[in-house]
């Protein structure tokens, strides 16, 4: 009795000696990536800190100068306009684009393929570069424009009054993820709830209504919280777009470019991770009421 105990504990103890081995990479990942910087920056935003000499301790200064600042507010304008934008239309136009290609029609995977292209390109330096030149004063866009007839010099990028809806027609444009997960989503419901609204009178849009929209609820919540924490999150268009300035006259200050300008090109590394944290503040309270408005609008089947 006793050998069998003995043997079952070092059968357990190998067990967990193989799967601590396993994931150790992860761990090490995590504590050195992940766990080490979060509270580095914590620390940090607590000091006046200028990557060259040793950090020192300053309270909650940074979070005063950081509300002192109107560029933080210009940064948080931007962002939220983007956000506000930019968030809605990605997902219509995800959706839309979804619903097409739930449809049976011959060589729809290749359609689907190729409209998801983007996504894995245009977050890219390459894109963003290509952008600022397809859009330029003498690009290929006012050129196409002149050709029938609308003579416009105007440099879209480099236009206060055009250059963030540039930056948010762009995002828009990489729709791929979110269009693929709503395809997925769509793909779960079933084809009898659509027969049974058809022998009601249901019409097409009705069937969206009362069935496609309650039935993707949860599908819509996920991509909603994702792409609004992508959004808070933008830098490389802007920083591309923008020449890593924000301009024309701050249009472009998206957040986390501010955060980048003033640790890493300013060296007031204590007051961006101050900015940082900040923004992690931010992101919490939003997601926070997502979460908190969700039981309202969000249906689950297995929900009375």
């Amino acid at each position: 009795m006793k050998t069998a105990k003995k043997k079952k504990g070092r059968d357990f103890g190998v067990d967990n000696l193989s799967g601590y081995l396993l994931i150790g990479p992860w761990l090490v990942g995590f504590f050195l990536f992940t766990l080490y910087p979060l509270f580095s920056s914590l620390y940090y935003s607590f000091t006046s800190y200028d990557l060259l000499t040793s950090p020192k301790w300053v309270g909650v200064q940074n979070y005063i100068n950081v509300f002192a600042d109107a560029r933080f507010y210009q940064s948080m304008k931007v962002t939220f306009i983007y956000a506000l934008v930019h968030v809605p239309l990605k997902l219509l136009f995800a959706l839309g684009i979804a619903l097409l290609f739930n449809m049976k029609h011959r060589g729809i995977g290749i359609y689907r393929t190729l409209y998801y292209v983007p996504s894995i390109v245009g977050g890219s330096i390459a894109v963003s570069v290509m952008w600022v030149q397809l859009f330029a004063s003498k690009g290929p866009f006012n050129n196409m424009l002149a050709k029938i007839g609308i003579d416009i010099t105007r440099n879209w990028i480099g236009d206060p009054d055009t250059s963030l809806m540039m930056i948010i027609i762009l995002a828009v444009w990489q729709f791929g993820s979110p269009m693929l997960i709503f395809l997925a989503g769509l793909k779960q419901i079933p084809v009898s709830y659509y027969e049974a609204a058809e022998i009601d009178g249901a019409n097409v849009f009705q069937r969206f209504i009362k069935i496609t929209v309650p039935s993707l609820s949860p599908v819509i919540f996920f991509n909603l919280l994702m792409q609004i924490i992508g959004a808070f999150m933008a830098f490389t268009q802007c920083y591309i777009v923008s020449n890593g300035t924000g301009g024309p006259s701050d249009t472009t200050l998206f957040y986390a470019l501010y955060i980048y300008l003033q640790g890493l090109k300013y060296h007031k590394m204590g007051f961006g991770c101050a900015l940082a944290w900040i923004m992690v503040i931010i992101i919490a309270l939003i997601t926070l009421l997502i979460f908190k408005t969700s039981d309202t609008w969000v249906f689950y089947e297995s929900d009375d």
